[in-house]
């Protein structure tokens, strides 16, 4: 046990050193670990206590046992012992008291060792999210403009800096087709802390369909003071997006106050996010109406939407009339106008011309 001690206790004052994580935060998981590896060679052990130095790289581990007056009377081995055997680890203890007993942690198997390093690793990994979330509460879902100090050739991975400290933002975060080079200011998406990597980091964005409602937030002032509400939006990044837009006054049209005069309200946000066009409608508490704003360009003549006896809908999924010769543009290019609507909506949509004939065009 001696060498998986000093192993771990150098592992550890390593990390706390590098990592800024205090001594306290360290002994717990040490302490979590611990007990899955000791439940391995002590499974019906149901008192188990701790002292641990870090300080000194030492700790003693005991297993906790009641005191009962002779043999006969144990009917727990694993949680009773008598007070003979108790009286040789110390003669101060009497019958019903708690028996400390010492464990010789050298018989430890090298699984439970290894156990507690990856639950201590784990561990460590977890408090390190809650370092970031600390740090960076107050940055997630919130859009900003970060400077990129390189991208590497062969990844096309950008890394940025957001309050001193480096972040990367991954190509598969960045729009498909634009080019971003060192230097370069651009915006992004703070979509929170990612603890899927070897070290846990912030998750950045140029893709997220948030990243578009930030946007209009900065740049459409009723959208700021919440007069007019972003409701939904759907994205396919880099080519173009629906969003879904509703007024609390009715003296405020929210299409018109996202576009701006001159569309130099929408121009900026379309400018942004690398000349992606954007689709704005308004939403519409009835999904019937709403389907129908979705898919536009294209012209509906009607939405049927299932229902059972009562009038309710059960299945979100709907058919969509359009005169035959709107049936392309409701489509779109490779589906896109059709999918675009079907994520804003939440409604999987079967789209058909009016005439019932599609000759596939």
């Amino acid at each position: 046990m001696s060498a998986m001690n000093t192993e771990l206790f150098d592992a550890l004052a390593a990390v706390a050193k590098e990592k800024g994580i205090s001594a306290e935060v360290l002994v717990e998981k040490i302490q979590t670990a611990l007990v899955i590896a000791i439940k391995k060679d002590y499974p019906y052990s149901e008192d188990i206590t701790f002292n641990i130095d870090i300080t000194k790289g030492k700790f003693d581990v005991c297993i906790n046992k009641e005191i009962v007056e002779t043999e006969d009377d144990i009917e727990d081995d694993a949680n009773q012992i008598d007070l003979a055997a108790a009286n040789k680890i110390s003669k101060k203890y009497r019958v019903g008291d708690t028996c400390a007993i010492k464990l010789n942690t050298r018989h430890f198997g090298r699984i439970a060792a290894q156990t507690a390093k990856q639950v201590i690793k784990q561990g460590i990994k977890e408090v390190e999210r809650d370092q970031l979330l600390e740090q960076w509460g107050s940055l997630q879902n919130e859009a900003m403009n970060v400077k990129v100090q390189k991208v590497e050739p062969d990844t096309g991975n950008a890394f940025v800096e957001i309050n001193g400290t480096e972040v990367v933002l991954f190509k598969s975060d960045q729009i498909p087709g634009e080019v971003i080079r060192g230097g370069d200011v651009v915006k992004v998406y703070i979509s929170g802390v990612s603890a899927n990597d070897r070290r846990p980091t912030l998750r950045i964005s140029r893709t997220h369909n948030n990243l578009v409602k930030k946007l209009f937030e900065t740049e459409v002032p009723e959208v700021n003071e919440g007069i007019v509400e972003i409701r939904a939006v759907s994205r396919e990044a880099g080519i173009r997006s629906k969003v879904a837009v509703w007024s609390n006054d009715e003296n405020v049209d929210a299409i018109g106050a996202c576009i701006g005069q001159g569309r130099t309200r929408i121009s900026a946000i379309c400018d942004e996010i690398g000349g992606e066009k954007i689709d704005m409608l308004l939403y519409n508490e009835d999904p019937r109406e709403f389907i129908k704003q979705a898919l536009k360009p294209a012209e509906v003549v009607h939405v049927e939407i299932p229902v059972n006896e009562d009038g309710e809908i059960e299945e979100k999924s709907c058919t969509v009339t359009v005169p035959d010769n709107q049936l392309s543009l409701a489509i779109g290019n490779k589906g896109q106008n059709a999918k675009l609507a079907a994520r804003l909506t939440g409604y999987k949509i079967d789209i058909r011309p009016e005439s019932g004939f599609y000759n596939g065009e």
